[in-house]
């Protein structure tokens, strides 16, 4: 069984680090964002009115994604979040946490 879950961005990362690192690692892919601002909820996904709360939705289309990655998770005894080390990354990482 793997120790540790390695999350990356995208499934070409995941793919060319599994050839370098060891059978104790797990390593999927977020395929880049999970999450967005909930247009439904308030405009542009923000609450101006209420201390600008934001409101986030999973995407649909990553779904089965983030059931992969919860269900590797539980088996697992360490994850890590390797995105991308720029603004979007932080977001994906955050969102991922």
């Amino acid at each position: 069984m793997s120790s540790i879950l390695l999350i990356v961005e995208s499934p070409t990362k995941a793919k060319t680090l599994s050839k370098y690192l060891g059978k104790e690692y797990k390593i999927l892919s977020s395929f880049g964002h999970m999450f967005d601002l909930d247009t439904s909820k308030a405009m542009w996904g923000i609450d101006i009115k209420n201390n600008f709360n934001t409101f986030y939705s999973l995407l649909q289309d990553k779904k089965n994604q983030l059931e992969n990655i919860n269900k590797a998770a539980k088996e697992v005894d360490l994850i890590l979040l390797a995105s991308d080390p720029d603004r979007e990354g932080e977001a994906i990482s955050w969102h991922l946490s």
